[in-house]
């Protein structure tokens, strides 16, 4: 095997196995969120010492979170289609595709370490492509004029959170908590 396909595989099975470290990470945290790293390393069906290998300190493994996190919002803001129809529908298809991002969210907003990571502080396309996707509501007349977009946005992740808690507390189904959610964006929203 030639060294650029060793390297390769090499490169590969590593992006594996740091996606499965982080991907174990947020679903125990999302769950627990002081279990330990030795807790991760389980999760993950790996070794403490790989974990380590690859975040040698927790808040390592944190800022990948975070960094996984917004991955993932970008990726659904593209699968929602916000400039497809009209725009109280787009968020409607945008609560869709972040409420399957509950875990990592979740966690984002209880984690203090998280809540207050500095990938945060910037805007980001997907920020920007909804506070426009509202603007757009407004001109069109499908999203209530009297509510500006930073309180619009506030409400979406309100909602989701809502809809997360349901789920997790009260036991109730994601389309039972998703219809929900949705049924108050529309009455929430509505001219």
């Amino acid at each position: 095997m030639s060294e650029d396909r060793t390297t390769a595989t090499e490169s590969g099975t590593r992006a594996r196995t740091r996606r499965a470290i982080v991907e174990a990470a947020v679903a125990l945290l999302a769950g627990d969120p002081t279990a330990s790293l030795g807790d991760v390393a389980a999760a993950a069906g790996v070794g403490r010492t790989t974990v380590h290998r690859y975040f040698p300190e927790r808040s390592d493994l944190l800022t990948a979170i975070g960094t996984d996190v917004l991955e993932k919002v970008a990726a659904a803001t593209e699968r929602a289609r916000l400039d497809d129809g009209p725009a109280a529908k787009a968020l409607e298809r945008l609560c869709q595709e972040y409420f399957e991002l509950g875990d990592g969210l979740t966690l984002m907003f209880e984690t203090p370490q998280l809540a207050n990571w500095s990938g945060w502080e910037e805007e980001t396309a997907a920020d920007e492509h909804f506070l426009r996707t509202v603007r757009r509501g407004h001109a069109e007349g499908s999203i209530d004029p009297e509510l500006d977009e930073e309180w619009v946005r506030n409400l979406v992740w309100a909602l989701l959170y809502s809809a997360w808690e349901h789920t997790r507390t009260a036991g109730a189904s994601k389309h039972s908590a998703m219809t929900l959610c949705l049924h108050t964006l529309r009455k929430a929203i509505a001219p």
